[in-house]
């Protein structure tokens, strides 16, 4: 069978730490969409290790990890991050399989992406100009590089026929920036890829299945960037929610069996997009600095606000999640008043459905109030000893969502995570 780990908000929610926690009882860690805009933090031997495209598996010796057909794959970070997880004396290639179907991310995407985004100015959707959504573009509009394709002789004439369609589209963005350099280095670290376990992932997984094997599917950004259910067009360029671990993988419905669903005791969004209980005042800035809130990949402060109950249970629904793992619980200590998000008020109207486009609408947070418990709780490692005020915060979200808080993570220790 198949268990799940997905982000449930914007994104950000701490899934690295959480899929290294559960990464011992599993023999497979599947990465099934996404690309290297995700950054998933780990903290191994007390340093910090963001890894944007290699599963969050790869430290655990014991588990074969692979990157599924549903991730766009960029092969100079790759080379890179191999590097930073070769340097605590893993063997990357070893436990790290890849699937003939992933599709490669090339300069000119990342070229296309910058370009796109500086042609619409004040409307620009906040990529990380990482190539992601060209990418994707290529993979529907059918004329995508795959890592089985470096397998064929003529992947230099595929690359130069796809090369010359994305000159033209450069061209009309008038984007003349040379990116010759950029391509110096994708053609080494193709030479790099070629040297990893090209696998029939859809097979490999499946047969593992079979043998009884326990596989985790690592999800990448978050439910509420989901190209087709979140908030369009504020997205990413995937399938971020659980169905997109049978798309990206290859595995039928019925082999998903637990879908964990990762959220920050509050909320936070990076880019651009709606955000009903962004808090741009003192509190959204005590939030960002108690809460280190800064991208992994680009650095840049993250938007913060209190938890988004609505949002939250619509994710859950979409995805269904059948536990739920809350993160960062521990920034909360030192506030003395809660908030939480318990419906949205558009145009005197209250409802507990999220709406198409939220950000054309005059959408006001509800808000309910509980007291904060002012305890440093990143020492406590047992639920019963958590203050009464967190498990009454806790378990009105509980009720509210009716998908159950199984797991509180209160620091970014491995072992300061807290069973419920």
């Amino acid at each position: 069978m198949v268990d799940v780990i997905l982000g449930l908000q914007w994104g950000d929610e701490g899934k690295g730490k959480i899929v290294d926690y559960f990464a011992p009882d599993y023999d497979i860690v599947a990465r099934f969409q996404g690309g290297p805009n995700a950054g998933h933090t780990l903290y191994v031997d007390g340093k910090k290790v963001v890894l944007h495209q290699i599963p969050s598996g790869i430290f655990h010796q014991q588990a074969q990890n692979i990157i599924g057909g549903g991730v766009v794959l960029d092969p100079v970070i790759l080379r890179k991050e191999c590097a930073t997880v070769e340097s605590f004396g893993i063997d990357v290639k070893k436990n790290l399989f890849i699937s003939q179907r992933t599709n490669l991310i090339l300069p000119t995407h990342r070229a296309l992406d910058k370009a796109s985004e500086l042609h619409k100015g004040e409307g620009k959707i906040g990529s990380t100009l990482k190539g992601i959504g060209p990418a994707y573009m290529d993979k529907t509009g059918r004329n995508a590089l795959r890592v089985g394709d470096l397998l064929n002789k003529n992947f230099t004439s595929q690359y130069i026929k796809l090369r010359l369609k994305h000159q033209r589209l450069l061209d009309n963005f008038n984007f003349n920036e040379d990116i010759s350099a950029w391509e110096d280095e994708f053609f080494e670290a193709i030479e790099f890829l070629r040297s990893f376990q090209i696998i029939n992932g859809e097979y490999f997984v499946n047969n593992k299945i079979s043998e009884g094997k326990k596989v985790l599917a690592e999800g990448a950004q978050a439910a509420m960037l989901d190209i087709d259910f979140g908030t369009y067009p504020f997205v990413t360029s995937s399938n971020t929610i659980s169905a997109g671990v049978c798309t990206g993988l290859g595995v039928a419905p019925q082999k998903i069996n637990k879908v964990l669903g990762v959220t920050k005791s509050y909320c936070t969004r990076v880019g651009s997009g709606p955000f009903p209980t962004e808090l741009e005042n003192e509190t959204g800035e005590e939030l960002r600095k108690t809460g280190n809130e800064f991208g992994a990949t680009t650095g840049r402060p993250r938007r913060c606000g209190w938890i988004d109950l609505v949002a939250l249970k619509y994710a859950c629904m979409i995805n269904g999640v059948t536990d739920v793992v809350m993160t960062k619980a521990d920034v909360l200590d030192s506030f003395n008043e809660l908030n939480v998000c318990t419906s949205y008020s558009i145009n005197g109207t209250e409802t507990q459905e999220v709406p198409l486009q939220m950000e054309r609408l005059p959408l006001q947070p509800v808000y309910k109030s509980f007291k904060g418990w002012n305890t440093d709780t990143s020492i406590i490692s047992e639920a019963s000893k958590l203050p009464d005020d967190m498990k009454t915060y806790i378990g009105f979200i509980n009720e509210y969502l009716g998908a159950p808080v199984k797991y509180v993570s209160n620091g970014p220790g491995r072992e300061q995570i807290i069973e419920m």
